[in-house]
């Protein structure tokens, strides 16, 4: 069994090979990473890497419970890990853009 050191280690490695998978298995979440990486500036491998230290260092407890939770039930412990930890970033950026566009309009 991996420790989650080790599982997010795998992920910030295997990042590059990311955007081709989901790109297979989730092409809509594929075409949303891609618009918000390049509403960033960068791209989708650097999103990802950002989303897994970001999760890191800013997740809520109640986010690493759900997280933990999906790990445990997963066949694929690593895919699920980055999944999860790119979601949680997306929506973050998706709840920054609502703030930002509300503030804009008084």
């Amino acid at each position: 069994m991996a420790t989650l050191g080790e599982i997010l280690a795998s992920a910030k490695r295997s990042s590059a090979g990311f955007e081709r998978w989901i790109a297979a298995r989730e092409p809509d979440m594929a075409e949303e990473l891609r618009g918000a990486a390049l509403a960033e500036g960068g791209s989708v491998t650097s999103f990802v890497r950002v989303a897994v230290a970001d999760f890191a260092r800013f997740a809520s407890e109640e986010d690493w419970v759900q997280l933990t939770s999906r790990l445990r039930d997963s066949d694929d412990p690593g895919t699920t890990c980055l999944l999860s930890m790119v979601g949680w970033r997306m929506e973050q950026v998706r709840a920054h853009r609502t703030h930002a566009s509300h503030g804009a309009h008084p």
